[in-house]
């Protein structure tokens, strides 16, 4: 999980900052949270639209890619400070980050009320239309008499504070998983699966057609993609948008990417599509699943789908037209995030022939029919159609999602 946190208070001396890094030293086992600088943004205007402005964008990714976001607050006069009410402008007008992202307001002030009626205040502003965040309710963290609250390390003093704090960051991670949970797609049934991929999800970008043969081009405008040199933190390393490229790229199988939104995000386009075992053309990807599969094939897309979006791992079926040179099978492995929601299918598709030859030279063994063997379902991981026989291909065939004949069909 990663949280950014931000203050309200832009001076050299703000204790409301101070507390926010407190907050990353004492917790750096806990989350990983970062600081967000706010000095720079321009005063808001309707008359010079900013939006996209370096400044601006910085703050805007660094939200918007956030699981969560911390504020944290000072009172001036009796509400928000100018500073933190600006950089909610910018982020309300055009671009929408805090939209169902979880909040948690703290705060710090000179005096007894610990910024209680800003942090009230900044609760409304956040809930307004527009912004739309959903702030944690109650558990309000109000540092009091901030000037003497920090040791000459930075670091909070009070113990019982230290320990309620801790209380409230526990709860906020909490909080942040239940709202990743609300707009988790949940269909009843294979049947109620939409291929059309109707209902965003928080990875979504929206308002961008999904059947543009230029989806790519267009969302990356919208979201302000990185590419090229820049880098990018990953689970265990750094690497930069065309490292990622290059080591996708490299795979030794083809792969493909479709969201718990059912829409085709990605595939690695390593060859021609002439050339490929199931074909793809850059034209289908931000493609909703529905037109990447002929008609007769959606019943059996929404059971392996379904399958993996409530539980099971792993799917694998071949393909029609085997033989003893080639074995094409097609994988769906179920993609899932820390809390274990589902998160879309990563397909893969891979000859495995050589494979197998390989062993067999290595081994000197060799393959023999054998005709007492019980034969299994060429279809493994889908208990719903388990009655499917090695002898049916219709089964295998109506699961193809990219043969070069099926894929035909969807370039007309």
């Amino acid at each position: 999980m990663r949280l950014v946190a931000i203050a309200g208070s832009i001076g050299k001396t703000s204790y409301n900052r101070m507390l926010l890094e407190f907050m990353v030293k004492k917790y750096k086992n806990l989350v990983e949270i970062e600081l967000v600088d706010i000095s720079e943004l321009p005063v808001f205007t309707q008359d010079n639209d900013l939006s996209d402005s370096v400044a601006i964008q910085n703050v805007y990714q660094k939200v918007f890619s956030a699981d969560g976001v911390i504020l944290a607050t000072p009172e001036h006069n009796h509400t928000v400070p100018a500073a933190m009410k600006n950089m909610i402008e910018w982020l309300s007008y055009k671009l929408h980050p805090f939209t169902g992202k979880p909040v948690w307001i703290v705060g710090a002030s000179y005096y007894d009320q610990g910024s209680s009626r800003a942090q009230l205040h900044l609760k409304q502003i956040l809930e307004s239309p527009g912004v739309n965040a959903f702030v944690m309710p109650s558990n309000e963290f109000l540092l009091s008499n901030a000037k003497s609250a920090f040791d000459e390390d930075g670091n909070l003093k009070d113990t019982r504070t230290i320990k309620f704090l801790d209380s409230i960051i526990e709860k906020f991670l909490h909080y942040v998983k239940v709202i990743d949970l609300l707009d988790t797609p949940d269909p009843r049934t294979s049947e109620d699966e939409d291929l059309d991929a109707k209902n965003p999800v928080n990875t979504t970008i929206e308002n961008v057609n999904m059947k543009s043969d230029e989806w790519v081009e267009n969302a990356s405008l919208k979201v302000h993609a990185v590419d090229g040199s820049t880098y990018v933190k990953l689970d265990r390393g750094i690497l930069t948008v065309n490292q990622i490229n290059y080591f996708l790229n490299s795979m030794p199988m083809e792969l493909t990417y479709a969201d718990d939104n059912n829409q085709f995000i990605y595939y690695n386009h390593n060859v021609p599509d002439s050339k490929m075992l199931a074909a793809r053309v850059p034209r289908q990807v931000g493609s909703p699943l529905s037109q990447v599969h002929p008609e007769r094939a959606f019943n059996h897309v929404k059971k392996v789908i379904h399958a993996l979006r409530n539980g099971t791992e792993l799917v694998g079926m071949p393909v029609s037209g085997n033989n003893n040179d080639i074995h094409v099978m097609h994988y769906y492995k179920a993609m899932r995030d820390e809390n274990g929601r589902y998160r879309g299918v990563n397909e893969w598709v891979l000859d495995i022939m050589p494979i197998i030859k390989y062993y067999l030279s290595v081994t000197g063994q060799k393959l023999v029919k054998d005709e007492q063997v019980d034969k299994i379902s060429p279809i493994f991981g889908l208990d719903v159609i388990t009655g499917a026989s090695v002898k049916n291909n219709e089964s295998t065939d109506s699961f193809k999602s990219a043969s070069k004949h099926e894929n035909d069909e969807t370039k007309k």
